[in-house]
């Protein structure tokens, strides 16, 4: 599946989120990354996520797209803005 994640982490965090996401995406922009991920990479690379991160202060969303005209999205941790009417 294509996936685009895109990360607002505090400054100390920054480095070993750049990393992580490196492992596994394409970095195309700061904080946003996209590539092709499995259903058990994109578990993985969550749960990894999920050990780095503070989920009250800290913003990770995950925008997967299963198909070229439906895309899902998931945030972890705190949503900063709504984006619900950009989709």
């Amino acid at each position: 599946m294509y996936v685009i994640l895109v990360y607002d982490v505090a400054q100390m965090r920054v480095g070993k989120m750049l990393k992580l996401c490196r492992k596994y995406l394409c970095w195309i922009q700061n904080s946003v990354f996209e590539g092709e991920l499995s259903e058990a990479k994109l578990r993985e690379l969550k749960s990894q996520i999920g050990s780095i991160i503070d989920a009250d202060t800290d913003s990770v969303i995950i925008f997967t797209n299963k198909m070229s005209y439906n895309m899902d999205k998931e945030i972890l941790g705190k949503e900063r803005m709504s984006t619900d009417n950009f989709l």
